[in-house]
């Protein structure tokens, strides 16, 4: 058997239900793959969805205590047989051909671990669209994690993740990381000399989190995780993985810079003074700009790209979520752990899976 399809599940019956089903449409024959879901201490299971699948799949369920998504996988994989495991979330979809494009690009280019990017779905909510346009938009860093053209070297994500199963063994899979562990994979992966190849056309959809609250729990996070993983691997944070920081302390001085020139243009020292054609009790608009064209690029390019001006507008929602939540966690971890050097630490760890 070539493939061992691991999915971890928490309390996710209706979204397992949906990946067995496009699981059941794969062009690559069924004797090729097994699926092994690991029910994640669920107090709503999956295990009634799964027995309906027993005869059109090849398919192992197992149930243990919660210990998170990478203790899951590392449970699943030790109880597989495929020469290859594919780590899946359980809130994504494949493609009728996810298989076949795998098979595709090993036979043509082998490699040790490869992972997809992820698209939205014409039947996700328009939150959820608008939340899959911000992890992916280049405009808010998201491109980095997974296109045809990449700023960084390709780090395989969860998500969507392969690797020959002898490696994923011999490293021992993922850590005791609660966030970035999958991250914290791929370098070990790396590190050890393996090879990782991002497969363009191996996309999956992902449902992703389906309102602003959840999105901000995951995403401040991950920017904890992104020191959190800097001090575990010295010298992979980058310059992108601190942009969003400085977006997020870039607006609120624009923003300071805004309300202190609305004062001062009150004061008596303000006159009659000009700055580029404007009387000096416009001078607060200046500071603005940079965030209304921000604001217009992402509304633009979104309502362009989902043919609809209500998800470009919630795009610009989940953008400043999006870049908020993650800078507020990186600054926070930055100041833990390399000023108060403190341990590793995360937030919301009960609403992991929220």
């Amino acid at each position: 058997m070539k493939y061992s399809i691991i999915i971890p599940v928490y309390n996710r019956p209706d979204e397992c239900d949906e990946l067995l089903q496009s699981l059941c449409r794969q062009t690559l024959p069924k004797r090729e793959f097994e699926v092994v879901v690991v029910e994640d201490g669920s107090v709503r299971t999956c295990e009634k969805e799964c027995q309906a699948y027993s005869d059109r799949l090849d398919l192992h369920y197992y149930k243990k205590e919660n210990g998170g998504p990478g203790s899951a996988r590392n449970y699943g994989v030790e109880r597989a047989q495929g020469d290859y495991v594919l780590i899946l979330d359980s809130d994504v979809v494949l493609p009728d051909g996810y298989l076949q494009e795998i098979e595709t690009e090993l036979a043509s280019q082998p490699c040790d671990a490869f992972g997809g990017p992820d698209r939205a779905h014409e039947s996700f909510t328009q939150m959820q669209r608008a939340i899959s346009y911000s992890m992916t938009s280049f405009f808010t860093t998201g491109g980095i994690r997974g296109g045809k053209k990449k700023l960084d070297k390709f780090f395989p994500r969860s998500f969507n993740m392969g690797i020959r199963r002898d490696i994923y063994q011999q490293l021992g899979g993922f850590s005791k990381m609660r966030f970035g562990e999958d991250i914290d994979f791929s370098y070990r992966i790396i590190e050890a000399g393996h090879t990782t190849r991002l497969f363009p056309e191996a996309w999956v959809w992902h449902k992703r989190r389906t309102n602003l609250d959840q999105f901000f729990k995951q995403v401040y996070n991950s920017g904890i995780a992104r020191i959190n993983l800097g001090l575990r691997h010295p010298g992979t944070t980058r310059l992108v993985h601190a942009l969003p920081a400085l977006f997020t302390v870039g607006v609120i001085l624009l923003l300071v810079c805004a309300v202190a020139l609305r004062l001062w243009a009150y004061s008596s020292s303000a006159g009659g003074m000009q700055l580029f054609g404007l009387p000096s009790s416009l001078w607060w608009v200046l500071p603005l700009l940079p965030i209304l064209l921000f604001i217009v690029l992402i509304f633009t390019d979104s309502s362009v790209r989902n043919r609809s001006l209500v998800i470009g507008f919630l795009s610009v929602e989940a953008a400043f979520v999006q870049l908020f939540g993650y800078g507020f966690g990186f600054l926070k971890a930055w100041w833990v752990r390399n000023v108060q050097k403190k341990g590793e630490f995360s937030a919301f760890e009960k609403n992991f899976y929220d």
